[in-house]
């Protein structure tokens, strides 16, 4: 039986690959018969995760999402291995938590950069490579061009003490992927977001500490934190032709924490 995920022959962009959910949905990708392009500015992690994948399949792409041209280096260095690029997923992401009387402009700066305006040009370069490839010949069935998914979190529609760049960021991305979305689908190119809850990664290790255990648990209906790679199957299935009408959508996993009808 063919399995409708199947990312045979799409190359992916993947930013933050270098740990946790990045790292997650580049892993499976690569299960799913992709290409991953890992996009990571730490050097290190960056070498260890490349290391542990199908170097025939994976191309790793040290930087910073948040430079301006990166995004279109990235892309040509995608296009030339592989010969496009039909996806990509926006999860480099971090934090400077600080109260907002006391956060600094360069902690507030620093987020936005990445979580935001990192985003952007990620999206705009990757965006323009599908664009071209649509007007030259139009994929068909529509919505098959590529997919975009951001990375959010439930902090963008809730709120977060302590985090207001943080999650300030994270509801620019709904806006971002819907008005992407309205722009690009008579293209076949498709925009949604996903918004995580707490994930078992570096970045949630304050909140499952035991200073804010209890709080984050009485939170969560499902009553556990979940893991990178239970979080990466429903992006590669909005990467994939099984998502092929599903576009402007922005979606919770969170273990029932944020619930809307």
């Amino acid at each position: 039986m063919r399995n409708p995920m199947q990312l045979t022959g799409r190359t992916v962009i993947v930013t933050g690959a270098g740990q946790g959910i990045g790292r997650a949905i580049s892993e499976l990708v690569l299960d799913l018969g992709g290409n991953a392009v890992m996009v990571e500015r730490n050097p290190e992690t960056l070498a260890e995760v490349a290391g542990s994948v199908d170097q025939a399949r994976s191309l790793a792409v040290p930087g910073n999402v948040a430079e301006e041209g990166f995004g279109e280096s990235c892309v040509a260095q995608a296009v030339e291995r592989f010969g496009a690029v039909h996806g990509l997923v926006n999860c480099a992401g971090i934090t400077r938590p600080a109260m907002i009387e006391k956060m600094s402009f360069q902690q507030w700066q620093a987020v936005i950069d990445v979580n935001l305006t990192g985003c952007y040009l990620m999206l705009q370069a990757v965006g323009r490579h599908m664009l071209a490839r649509a007007r030259a010949e139009m994929p068909q069935p529509a919505g098959t061009t590529g997919s975009i998914v951001n990375i959010s979190s439930v902090a963008g529609k809730r709120g977060s003490i302590g985090q207001i760049n943080y999650s300030s960021a994270k509801a620019g991305l709904y806006g971002m992927t819907m008005s992407a979305a309205r722009e690009w689908a008579r293209y076949g190119v498709r925009a949604n977001s996903v918004g995580f809850g707490t994930v078992e990664t570096p970045m949630t290790e304050v909140v499952r500490g035991p200073k804010f255990i209890e709080q984050t648990m009485a939170r969560i209906p499902l009553a556990r934190i979940s893991t990178p790679a239970e979080v990466a199957p429903l992006i590669c299935f909005l990467l994939s032709d099984a998502a092929s009408y599903i576009t402007g959508e922005n979606m919770s996993v969170s273990g029932g924490s944020h619930m809307q009808p």
